[in-house]
């Protein structure tokens, strides 16, 4: 079969729509070239990977927003931008401060003024914050379209870029507005981590060590004893296989996703109160909170001890001062709280770990307060 004039799909006396995977499995096999213009259904292209697979040549020539912060070394947006027959680059500021309906509003504006639809995709490049907003852009423009996260930082490589979450902050509450969004590739690449400054490359091993904490005691050896920049790969993927465990059985957190929260409750407290974020440039970051978080939720006095020597050796903090009362009442707007009550999830021993429903007052003493 040779190629043909362009073929556009159209309500009827048009041409079907349910014929055009079957006319483009047979153009395939044939000599030419045709454009077939999909106008009845955006995601009437699902049939093109398994041809693609069977080695047909075709391309599809959707639009692609790449999403990445000026925080994030402009080559690597720029090189997935290349590889993308209509692309467009929206940069967005660094840090936290960007997960606002502001910036949120001028993604989706850019997407819209790109001429966006429904089969086209948005490509996250960067941390957690750029994975978050482009995620939760991509669930809500015209009703959910696609997205890919290319995680930049250990952090985001490690947690964020799998999972489905997506969310802006409303003022300092993290995350409280969002959608699970599953993304449909997550692209790994630890090379992209030579330009991470030192800092934020230790920021991100909170999150494994949560992991190794809650369920996965060589991971916890390799940080009490391991060569940690040696041993990143195996590091990250460990991490992920834990995660995707984990989503895999529980994609919404109705249950033993809720594991994950591990040292959020009190971390996201400090971090509203603490965090690096807008005009606030000194504080901690993210994972810095989460280890602090961590700390009073861990029940054995012994691990304790091994978690702040780990802590030590990789360079996280093991205290800081903080107005108790400010974090406590940022812990309150969690989400987790509900009709006076919190679920936390405490670490008996490495390895293991349980949901305990607790009144919001019992947080007064995991922060060191007097009831």
């Amino acid at each position: 079969m040779r190629g043909i004039r362009t073929v556009r799909t159209a309500p009827y006396p048009g041409f079907p729509t349910d014929a055009q995977a079957i006319l483009m499995a047979a153009l395939a096999g044939g000599t030419g070239t045709t454009m077939i213009v999909e106008n009845m259904f955006d995601s009437r292209y699902r049939h093109v990977d398994e041809l693609a697979r069977m080695g047909a040549d075709i391309q599809l020539a959707g639009r692609v927003a790449v999403v990445t912060d000026s925080g994030v070394p402009a080559q690597y947006a720029q090189r997935v931008a290349d590889q993308c027959k209509d692309a467009r680059i929206i940069t967005v500021p660094q840090g936290e401060a960007s997960k606002s309906f502001k910036i949120l509003e001028s993604v989706l504006r850019q997407m819209l003024d790109f001429g966006m639809g429904r089969g086209d995709l948005v490509v996250a490049v960067g941390g957690g914050v750029v994975g978050d907003l482009a995620g939760f852009a991509a669930s809500i423009y015209m009703r959910g379209i696609d997205f890919i996260n290319c995680p930049t930082t250990t952090l985001s490589m490690i947690d964020s870029s799998i999972g489905g979450k997506t969310a802006v902050d409303l003022g300092d509450t993290k995350n409280i507005v969002g959608a699970f969004w599953q993304p449909k590739l997550v692209i790994v690449d630890p090379d992209t981590l030579s330009t991470l400054p030192r800092r934020h490359y230790i920021n991100g091993l909170a999150e494994a060590v949560k992991a190794s904490l809650l369920a996965d005691p060589e991971l916890f050896a390799i940080f009490e004893k391991g060569d940690i920049d040696a041993q990143i790969g195996e590091i990250i993927c460990r991490s992920l296989r834990f995660k995707k465990g984990i989503v895999e059985q529980d994609e919404t957190e109705h249950g033993m996703r809720k594991a994950l929260n591990f040292g959020h409750t009190i971390g996201h407290g400090i971090e509203a109160v603490k965090g690096i974020k807008g005009r606030r440039t000194v504080g901690l970051f993210h994972g810095e909170c989460v280890a602090l978080g961590m700390l009073p939720m861990i029940e054995s006095k012994a691990l304790q001890k091994r978690v702040r020597a780990v802590y030590r050796r990789l360079g996280l903090p093991v205290r800081t001062t903080y107005n108790k009362e400010k974090v406590l009442a940022e812990m309150l707007h969690d989400k987790k709280a509900q009709g006076g009550q919190i679920t936390v999830i405490k670490v008996p021993g490495l390895g293991c770990w349980r949901a305990e429903t607790i009144p919001v007052e019992g947080l007064r003493p995991l922060l060191g307060m007097e009831d």
